[in-house]
């Protein structure tokens, strides 16, 4: 990580009073929020190919697999993939500025809302309210018909996939829709993709929607949102611009901003959250301890 020319002190101590001075807050996240609870984030084909080394022997990429058309191709391989990334999620625990982000969403008046590109379900495992998180690429761990069949998705809880990780092969049988038999895929938007099932994540955004029109005075917390899948991005822009809200941007790997009421933390994640609930303590006392 390159040096950045900026205060962390004073930085956190300008963070803290947004935190304190906000009605409500917004959390926008891409896959650099989930780096530090272990989980890749496939910076690169070089960095994909590291956690799957048998679809680099294929030559293949993560668009390549993380597409409808691998579940007509291989239907074995795009489920040892996703097997594989479901199996992880499922065992890995969201690190603990999960809980802390939550804390402070609970500290305000109109509490908080999440925006994430991420499909791992770990706000939900982190104790966030259901329908809190509007998951803007959906989640591995809802399924729904490849074809599709019908507007409908179900829990993923019964598959258990067993997955040969050497050639990245689902050695389990592949999970059938629960309506007309036929194969099953994640309810995932995965690139090229013209038959994801919509419905769990509109109800989520609808939720959101009528939320974000009761709240004045949002902060946005904005953490591992790159520009490559830009949809995180692009939502805390939108309501930074909708509501004047400020904007406290936590990305090791990012370019320092100047732009008026954005607070820029070139840091990890973990590590930013930590160090700003210290200010907030030290800053404002003990009524923004953790329970």
């Amino acid at each position: 990580m390159s040096h950045h020319p900026i205060n962390l002190e004073q930085a956190l101590s300008q963070a803290a009073s947004w935190i304190v001075e906000a009605d409500s807050l917004v959390i926008s996240t891409g896959a650099g929020m989930s780096v530090d609870s272990g989980l890749p984030d496939f910076r690169g084909p070089e960095g994909f190919w590291r956690a799957y080394p048998a679809l680099g022997r294929e030559q293949l990429g993560f668009t390549d697999i993380a597409n409808p058309r691998a579940f007509y191709d291989n239907p074995e391989r795009a489920w040892g993939f996703y097997g594989h990334r479901l199996n992880l999620y499922r065992r890995t625990e969201p690190h603990a500025g999960y809980g802390l982000l939550l804390h402070w969403g609970h500290k305000m008046p109109n509490h908080y809302q999440v925006f994430t590109s991420n499909v791992d379900g770990h706000f939900f495992k982190a104790g966030f309210d259901l329908m809190r998180v509007h998951e803007c690429h959906g989640s591995i761990h809802y399924l729904q018909c490849l074809e599709p069949c019908g507007n409908f998705v179900w829990s993923a809880v019964e598959f258990q996939p067993e997955v040969d990780e050497n050639l990245c092969r689902l050695r389990s049988h592949t999970p059938r829709c629960t309506h007309c038999g036929r194969l099953a895929r994640p309810n995932i938007l995965m690139f090229d993709d013209v038959d994801w099932v919509y419905e769990r994540t509109r109800k989520q955004h609808l939720y959101q929607e009528r939320w974000l029109e009761r709240v004045a005075h949002p902060l946005v917390i904005e953490i591992g949102a790159g520009t490559a899948v830009p949809s995180a991005r692009h939502f805390s822009a939108r309501i930074q611009h909708e509501h004047h809200a400020r904007l406290i941007r936590i990305n090791p790997n990012d370019e320092l901003t100047t732009e008026v009421n954005t607070l820029h933390l070139p840091y990890p994640a973990l590590m930013v959250l930590t160090q700003l609930q210290a200010e907030l303590v030290k800053a404002y006392g003990s009524d923004w301890q953790l329970e």
